[in-house]
């Protein structure tokens, strides 16, 4: 791998799930250097290791370099960018989605770029919604950004909602055959609520047939991900059609998808064997230019009937790739399968990381 120059990074809601997620993932990272970590007023001048006394959720050890380092209030922008080349934004915020996107676009405006876990911004037609292998050249639209914002190097950059990455990688190399109609229902992990059991123990031997809006992401956000450039945004797509329904299960980690599509043309619907080689072969710029986090194959495909399974399959690839499964043919749609992916790596911190190191690899994240 091409030795890069470290730069710091600075981690806006560190105390939380995903924050501490991003905390493990950049420990020695070979781009990144955690430079600040930052988080609400109640944690603000604390040490990490006191503000997240009793809350550490990650299935690894606290990293050394975090336990004494300081906590910075999230609010102070100023002195917070002034830390760090970049930032990771994964804040929760009592005034919601138009307070955290005044955060984010207070963190941009003064020249740090920000790679965002949130979903305030997702809607925006300037800001990239990014899976790196899919719809990596939508960082055009950055520019665009820019010029709205007023800023030279400060942008915002957000991920998708976890779920839809496990099938959306999926649908991606079959598009080319003419997408229907699109049928999903996903079964997600408690970890996509930032709790674990303890902390939510009405899901012991239960399941909630409903997540908070969930479903109108599940639907809407695909359309953005396959979406073309036109005169400097993003334009959504408009087919396949999505309709889904979002269940939380009872397991730590994990969104699994049931998914039933159907092709415009049946005379042109690919076989069996052709989607399983496009999901195979299926590989894109993270890949080529090998970046840290990218998995060396995307998309595993298990010809087992009782496989993926969340517990065995979810950590491939250090969580960053997604699985296939029970491909067949279907009585009322053309085919079904399942799909499956880790939500707070591949679907959450993860994903943002690799969102950093391929910006990083294409000029947008630079020394300040």
């Amino acid at each position: 791998m091409e030795q890069k120059i470290k730069i710091n990074a600075g981690i806006i809601g560190a105390t939380g799930m995903v924050g501490q997620r991003f905390i493990t993932l950049l420990d020695k990272h070979p781009y990144f250097n955690i430079s600040v970590l930052a988080a609400s007023p109640k944690s603000a001048g604390k040490k990490f290791s006191e503000a997240v006394e009793g809350r550490w959720k990650i299935p690894v050890p606290m990293p050394e370099q975090v336990k004494d380092m300081t906590v910075f209030d999230a609010s102070d922008v100023e002195k917070v960018s002034g830390m760090c080349d970049f930032v990771f934004c994964a804040v929760e915020m009592p005034g919601g989605k138009e307070e955290i996107r005044k955060l984010e676009e207070a963190y941009a405006k003064t020249e740090t770029p920000v790679v965002s876990n949130n979903s305030a911004f997702r809607n925006y037609a300037d800001v990239p919604m990014l899976i790196p292998e899919i719809n990596g050249f939508h960082i055009e639209v950055i520019e665009s950004q820019r010029k709205r914002l007023g800023t030279k190097t400060g942008f915002i950059v957000v991920k998708p909602n976890c779920s839809i990455q496990s099938y959306v990688p999926m649908l991606t190399p079959l598009l080319k055959y003419g997408i229907k109609s699109v049928a999903v229902s996903t079964y997600q992990a408690i970890s996509g609520a930032g709790k674990s059991f303890d902390q939510m123990p009405e899901m012991i031997d239960n399941v909630i047939p409903y997540i908070g809006g969930e479903e109108e992401k599940s639907e809407k956000e695909p359309m953005k991900i396959w979406g073309c450039i036109k005169n400097g945004i993003i334009e959504n797509a408009q087919s396949p059609v999505i309709t889904s329904q979002c269940i939380r299960i009872p397991v730590t980690d994990g969104h699994l998808a049931a998914v039933f599509l159907d092709f415009e043309d049946k005379n042109n619907k690919p076989s069996k064997e052709e989607i399983i080689k496009l999901w195979k072969e299926f590989k894109s710029e993270p890949q080529i230019l090998n970046l840290p986090s990218a998995p060396k194959q995307f998309i595993y495909y298990f010809a087992e009937n009782d496989r993926p399974q969340t517990k065995l399959d979810r950590d491939l690839e250090n969580g960053m790739a997604v699985s296939a499964g029970r491909l067949r043919e279907d009585t009322l749609f053309d085919y079904k399968f399942i799909g499956l992916s880790h939500n707070t790596l591949r679907g959450a911190a993860g994903g943002g990381v690799l969102s950093a190191e391929f910006l990083y690899n294409k000029g947008f994240i630079i020394k300040k």
